[in-house]
């Protein structure tokens, strides 16, 4: 699309400006997470289709108390409890349990550097065709919460903000590679437009959507 149909308003500069701090702190936050916690941030990667988001963290929170990676329980248990409930609770554990089971092919696949071959884009088509439950947004997702810096997340809050922002005249279908790296490609353009890096922009259109800024 043509960026003369772009719309960023300065209201919606101002705001950015206000947040920005607090957006960048939140990237260095997810730059932050030691190694040994990224098993768990994949976990919550795996609950958050079609859950809330604080249900996922919840659950996250309860795995990492209980040892889940050390000790290997099945988890349905606390993926069905009413109080931070996982919606496909049995089809999501199963996929924990798998994502156990391969995670020292997972680790050893993101120790892996440019040098060896695997890039980000590369990193993320490995994860969606090797691990079950992991959709283009969901592994680009776990990829930003563990560090990664500009791979879109591209979910129904993102691209309502494009569509407002003139990117997109509808909401896309951005099911299958073809179409969400399509997507991705549109969102980079508008991000170097406007000059604002795309994980920052994505940040500010979820905080807008959600009223603060999670993960």
């Amino acid at each position: 699309m043509h960026h003369t149909s772009y719309r960023f308003s300065d209201e919606q500069r101002h705001r950015f400006m206000e947040l920005q701090a607090q957006i960048l702190s939140r990237l260095e936050d997810f730059a932050r997470v030691p190694k040994e916690q990224y098993f768990y941030e994949l976990c919550y990667c795996l609950c958050t289709p079609q859950s809330k988001a604080e249900n996922a963290n919840a659950v996250q929170r309860i795995l990492q108390e209980r040892d889940f990676q050390g000790v290997g329980f099945h988890p349905i248990e606390i993926l069905r409890d009413a109080r931070h409930y996982i919606r496909f609770h049995a089809t999501k554990a199963n996929r924990l349990l798998k994502a156990r089971e391969q995670w020292t092919e997972i680790a050893s696949m993101l120790d892996s550097t440019e040098n060896t071959g695997l890039n980000d884009e590369a990193k993320r088509a490995w994860l969606v065709e090797n691990v079950d439950g992991m959709s283009w947004k969901e592994a680009s997702h776990f990829l930003r919460n563990i560090g990664y810096r500009n791979l879109a997340i591209l979910d129904r809050h993102t691209l309502k903000h494009l569509v407002l922002c003139g990117v997109f005249e509808n909401i896309p279908n951005i099911n299958g590679k073809a179409r969400y790296v399509a997507a991705g490609e549109s969102f980079k353009h508008f991000a170097l437009h406007i000059g604002i890096p795309m994980d920052e922009l994505d940040l500010f259109f979820w905080s807008a959507e959600a009223g603060l800024i999670l993960k």
